[in-house]
């Protein structure tokens, strides 16, 4: 299995994976800070944010082979190592234990998806960020750029600043 597994790095703001392009990788972050976002009316809309260990792909593109509906871009230097999806499919296919990395790798996705679902529906800005500070863990908190935790947490750059003010 160990032959399957590739290593790469990307550069601070390097786009990873587009909209509407296949993304065909499973990535596992070795050391470094990403983001997925989608563009609406011009604006970016930063929809989650990974860090140091944490595995990211885009959900649609990598699971159903469809093209990507977000974005994937590095915020900082990132290091990786990944799966291409058809070593990910013959690895489930051969390893008993990648079914279980499996089971467990979709469990933290669903978890991860809905706290940021139950984020989303604060209509407060300073009880969402409360919820993010309580919820993320507080390495990466330091490490993410305010305009895209702005972003994340839908609001505007002034009302982040403000918060932290306060």
């Amino acid at each position: 299995m160990t032959n399957k597994i590739k290593r790469t790095v990307y550069a601070k703001n390097e786009i990873i994976s587009k909209e509407g392009e296949i993304c065909n990788k499973l990535y596992v972050i070795k050391k470094g800070l990403v983001r997925g976002y989608c563009v609406s009316d011009n604006v970016d809309v930063t929809t989650w944010i990974s860090f140091d260990s944490e595995i990211f792909t885009s959900i649609t593109g990598f699971f159903k082979n469809e093209p990507a509906s977000e974005n994937i871009q590095c915020l900082e230097v990132t290091h990786c190592e990944y799966l291409e999806f058809r070593d990910y499919q013959y690895c489930l296919k051969n390893f008993p234990e990648m079914r279980e990395i499996n089971r467990i790798m979709l469990v933290e996705y669903y978890i991860h998806a809905e706290k940021r679902a139950f984020m989303t529906r604060i209509p407060s800005a300073q009880k969402r960020l409360a919820y993010f500070f309580k919820n993320a863990n507080p390495k990466m908190t330091k490490r993410i750029p305010k305009k895209y935790l702005a972003s994340f947490l839908a609001m505007r750059p002034e009302t982040l600043s403000r918060l932290f003010n306060e």
